[in-house]
Order: C-alpha cells, then structure tokens, then sequence
C-alpha cells in the first residue's frame, strides 16, 4: 500500500474574462484583481486613451494596459465626475 502524500494539491484558479480599455477580452485562469497587458501589439496602442505610461523607469518601467475583470465596476469610477477644487 502506497503512503497518501501530505502536501495538498493546490485548489484551481477561476477561469475570469479581463477586459481592456479598447474592448478586447481575454479568458485567464487567475484570481487576481487587474492584469497589466505589457505587450501592446495591436495597432492602436501607440495611440489608446487606456495605455498607462509610467512616470519612471522604476518598477514595471514600461507601458501597459490594465486589464480588468469584465464583470467588476473600475475601481476609480466613483471618481467620475468629481470635482476637485483649484489650489
């Protein structure tokens, strides 16, 4: 008879839909909250209102897209709308 191993197997990660600024999507297994999309291979990211551009060269240091789950509300938009007064 073969001794059961101790160490358990690790529970599998949702499958969840992430979705990008431009409308594309992409089906991960992930349970992370956002995904930073660093490739940007597709002809309007040059120019894509959703393209993040980090303020150093520290970090991730390079342009990406933030994918998030399709079926959650972006964080910040409860900031839609706001106004911010003039220092």
């Amino acid at each position: 008879m073969k001794a059961k191993s101790s160490i358990p197997k690790p529970l599998p990660l949702p499958t969840v839909t992430f979705l990008a600024g431009c409308g594309r999507t992409w089906a991960l297994e992930s349970d992370q909250d956002d995904l930073a999309y660093t490739a940007l291979e597709f002809v309007e990211c040059p120019t894509c209102p959703h393209r993040v551009e980090p303020e150093t060269t520290t970090g991730l240091g390079q342009p990406f897209c933030t994918l998030r789950p399709q079926d959650r509300k972006n964080p910040f938009s409860s900031l839609v709308g706001m106004e911010w007064p003039d220092e």
